[in-house]
């Protein structure tokens, strides 16, 4: 396998940028515009220990010349990065597919505060594997699985089966109960982005999004849901369990913000199993989280929580 030009440092998978057009005369003034909540003095410590690489994997130098849509990485470094006790679970590893079990809280891949403290960037310094790709994504709130393509020559195959809808995607959740709608049910709607940026809501128009909805257990005042998702909108199921009345418990952002969201318990919202014919071999793949929800009888609202229904 060849080496890549972007090797990971310390399991930390690097960021790449191609370079946007501009008046610059380096890679480095590219850098401090493109970047600007990232101080001069930071990019040059990062160029002065080899933290910044251009497209064949040298270091850049502060000298080093600008040119427009020339790629570079770099390496992302948080100050006091926050750190993540709760251990992922590796449930299958092939030579193109990894299947990993996230537990509530961890990241998937480097994003804001969060670099080492990933589950690609564990992965990869678990496994020795650089290539690793994630196939897609769920939330940082949300536990379960995650697939992995560990092989460049296989992924696009692997990214089909996501981009054609030909992998059957389950989730369970706990959220108030819903006596007055028959079950199973499907819910279709148009969700564009909100306010703020972070958030998602249905609007008037044709659908994009596709939720399956069943129940699979009843208690007094929360059930157990079975979610299956046709189509992968950004916060489609916390969306569409909102609208319907039902927020997932302990929800931060749906259906409104809450004032209280740093102390809620974890999202109780589970990505329990995939299944799919492998674009590879042909054979039928299913995996299951080991991970549990709390139980129906031990999970209850805050006080907050029931206001807002």
């Amino acid at each position: 396998m060849n080496r890549p030009r972007f090797p990971p440092r310390d399991g930390v998978p690097a960021s790449r940028l191609q370079l946007p057009p501009g008046p610059w005369t380096t890679v480095l003034d590219a850098l401090i515009a493109r970047f600007p909540q990232i101080d001069a003095a930071t990019w040059r410590d990062r160029i002065a220990r080899g933290r910044v690489l251009d497209a064949n994997g040298d270091a850049v130098t502060p000298a080093t010349p600008y040119r427009v849509g020339a790629e570079i990485g770099y390496y992302r470094e948080v100050a006091d990065e926050p750190v993540i006790d709760a251990a992922e679970r590796i449930l299958h590893v092939d030579d193109h597919l990894v299947v990993a079990d996230k537990p509530h809280g961890l990241p998937v891949a480097p994003t804001g505060a969060f670099v080492t403290q990933t589950l690609l960037t564990r992965l990869v310094a678990t496994l020795g594997n650089p290539d690793l790709v994630p196939l897609h994504r769920i939330d940082r709130g949300t536990a379960g699985l995650v697939l992995f393509s560990a092989n460049p020559a296989s992924r696009a195959r692997y990214q089909a089966l996501f981009r054609t809808s030909r992998i059957a995607k389950t989730y369970e959740a706990l959220a108030p109960a819903l006596p007055d709608l028959a079950f199973p049910l499907t819910r279709r709607s148009r969700i564009e982005r909100g306010e703020p940026f972070f958030r998602m809501r249905e609007v008037d128009g044709a659908p994009n999004s596709e939720t399956a909805i069943d129940v699979l257990e009843r208690g007094a005042d929360l059930w157990r849901y079975a979610l299956s998702p046709v189509s992968g909108r950004k916060h489609q199921l916390r969306v569409h369990m909102a609208a319907l009345g039902a927020p997932i418990l302990h929800d931060p952002w749906y259906p409104t913000l809450r004032s209280d969201a740093g102390t809620l318990a974890p999202l109780q919202l589970l990505a329990r199993a995939l299944a799919f014919d492998d674009p590879v071999d042909g054979r039928m793949r299913r995996f299951e989280s080991a991970l549990e929800l709390r139980p129906l009888a031990s999970a209850q609202w805050s006080g907050a929580a029931l206001a807002d229904r």
